[in-house]
Parts: C-alpha cells; structure tokens; sequence
C-alpha cells in the first residue's frame, strides 16, 4: 500500500509533461481546423452579402463571378497571405534569433498559399466542374480574362526567376490587376442586364441583413486567417517540413474552400459559366494582387523558394495554359480538360509531399 501511494503522484507527476504536450498539439490541430471553419463560414457570409449587391445593381452573372464573388471568396487567400508577410516583416527587422530563416518561412507560407491557391483553384475546383458540367462559353469575354491569368503566371515566373520577387515584378502584376478589372467594367458595359434573375428585396430588414453578412464574414475571415497561419506554422514545425509545403497544400486548399462551395453552388444550380468565371477572377487576384502586395508589405524583393521556382509556379502555368488554351479555340471546356488538370493536381501534390527533394535534386538544389 505504502509503494502504491507513494507511485501514483509520482506517476501522474512524470507523465503531465507529456499530457500537456499532447494537449497543446490537439488545441493546435483544433484552432487549425476552426481557422479554417471561421474561414469557410464567413466567405460563405461574405459572398452572400456581395452577391446581393451584384443583383441588387443587375450585373450579368458571368461579371458577378469573375469580380464580386470572386473579390469576396479570395479575401481568405489576401487575408492568408497578408498576415504571413507581415509577421515575415516582423521577424526580418526584430535581429532576433535566426530571424532571416524564420522570415523567408512566414514568406513562403505567403507565396504558397497564393500559388497554391491557384493550383487548386485551377486543378481540382475548376477541374471538377468541368468534369461534372462540360461548360460552353463566350471567346470574346473568356479570351482577354484568361489570357490575363497566363500572363500573370508567367510575370510571376519570371520575375522571380533569380531568388527573389522584384519590385517591378510586383508593379507588372498590379498593372494585369488594373487590366483585368478595366476588361471587366468593358465586358459589363457591353452585356445586358439579365432579366431571367428576380430583383431581390431591398427593404431596410434585407440591407440591414446583408450588410451584417458582409461585416461578419468579414470578421470571420480576418480572425480564421490569423488562426491558420499561426497554427499552420505550428504544424509544419511539428512535421518538420517547411512552410511553403504547409502554403500550398492544406493553407491553400482550406482557403479554396469558399470557392470549391461556390462552384458546387454554381453546378447544383445550373449556372457554371459563374463558376468559370470565379476561377478565373480568383486566379488572376491570387497570382496578382496578393503576391504584389506581400512584395510591398516585406519591403521589396520577396524571397522566392527553389520549390517554387522550379515546381509551383510551373505547375501554375501548366494548369491554367490547359484550361485556357484549347477552351478558346474550341469555346467550350472539355471532360479531358478536367482530367488532365486533376491527374496534374495529384501529380503535383504527391512529388510536394512525397518526393520534393528528390525532385529538386534533378535541377542539382
């Protein structure tokens, strides 16, 4: 009895260093997962509220998904990969510890997460769709918006081809943003209002509605954000793998959720020409307006990874030449399109989590 006594506390003393690691890995894993639930439920709030305006004001459908819903379900991605450069910012300037290494990681958690966002958004949400649904659609309103997204890519490319994204990289992304947004006002003028949709309500309880969507899913965003990029560094320290893995594929994917609903959304109810048109709005803000301003937001030259260099942004070009090219030739999507894309997907995803060194070894990194 007298063993036995005197076992038990020392037991549960030896033990509550591992029960309180183990706690503080599963609130890890837990806030990660709410991050991304706040993320989801508040684009999906976000949306709504932005959709409503889009009607209210009777813009064609095609305009609404490829600038108001997609501004509004690529707030998750800015948001992201905002809050990452700036604490990449943070630690560059605070001459702490290894404060260049832990920076260029929150950096790379950036960039992956907008490069994989489009990946994703192109690869499986896009790819999806279009596997369901093939999706016939207008040249003269798909061409310039997805030759824009090519371009985009490429400038992203290329500018960074040396380590580092330059500032006059950053300002050849804002200036395919303000071409993109300058073709959509064009396209918007040159389309008729479609009188198959009903006016929505635009009575005090509706406007008060929506406007609280809007401010809450905004909130939502802002806080399952800052939830994801701190737990999702966490996880990447416990898996010991870098950030960037983390930014393309869970950050990137859990950003892409409101737009994989929206496009689901968008089939269910038979009108996939918004689902094709927030893909594309979504990619070109992804690849333009996000990775200029976490240029801005660092201070400069953005550093750039072997990974992406040599993997992601390829693959991001690989994608969405697939999805543009022969839609515009042909004006329509095809199922192999959609095929193609997602065996691509799946082939990008296994060589990042699987075989990334190996892969980089082939270019000698």
């Amino acid at each position: 009895m007298y063993t036995l006594h005197l076992s038990r506390p020392f037991y549960i003393e030896l033990k509550n260093p591992d029960r309180r690691k183990l706690m503080e890995s599963i609130l890890m894993y837990l806030l990660f997962i709410v991050g991304i639930v706040l993320i989801v439920k508040g684009g999906d709030w976000f949306v709504d509220g932005a959709v409503w305006v889009a009607e209210v004001t009777k813009i064609p459908k095609f305009i609404i998904g490829a600038t108001i819903v997609s501004l509004a379900t690529t707030l998750p991605e800015i948001i992201v990969s905002t809050i990452a450069a700036v604490e990449g910012h943070g630690i560059l300037v605070s001459e702490a510890g290894n404060y260049m290494a832990a920076s260029q990681d929150k950096v790379g958690m950036a960039i992956g997460n907008g490069i994989g966002s489009v990946v994703c958004n192109t690869a499986m949400i896009l790819a999806l769709s279009v596997i369901f649904t093939p999706i016939a659609i207008k040249r003269k309103e798909f061409a310039p918006k997805s030759m824009l997204l090519v371009a985009a890519v490429t400038a992203l490319f290329v500018f960074s081809f040396n380590g580092s994204f330059t500032v006059a990289g950053a300002i050849v992304l804002l200036l395919i943003f303000i071409l993109y947004i300058i073709e959509n006002i064009r396209s918007a003028k040159n389309q008729p209002s479609e009188s198959d949709t009903e006016r929505p309500n635009t009575d005090k309880k509706s406007v008060t509605l929506n406007i609280l969507r809007v401010i809450g899913g905004a909130a939502g965003i802002v806080i399952g954000s800052q939830l994801l990029v701190n737990n999702g560094s966490k996880i990447a320290a416990a898996w010991g793998v870098s950030e960037a893995i983390i930014g393309v594929t869970i950050v990137a994917i859990g950003t892409s959720l409101p737009e994989l609903v929206t496009a689901i959304s968008a089939i269910v109810k038979k009108q996939a020409s918004m689902s094709v048109g927030n893909v594309i709005g979504a990619n070109v803000i992804d690849t333009t307006l996000i990775i200029s301003v976490c240029s801005f937001i660092y201070g400069g030259n953005l550093p750039v990874s072997a990974q992406n260099i040599y993997l992601d942004f390829p693959v991001a070009m690989l994608v969405c030449l697939i999805a543009a090219v022969p839609t515009i030739i042909k004006k329509k999507f095809s199922r192999w399109q959609g095929i193609t894309m997602l065996a691509v997907y799946a082939a990008y995803l296994l060589t990042v989590t699987v075989f990334l060194d190996k892969y980089l070894a082939l270019f000698g990194i």
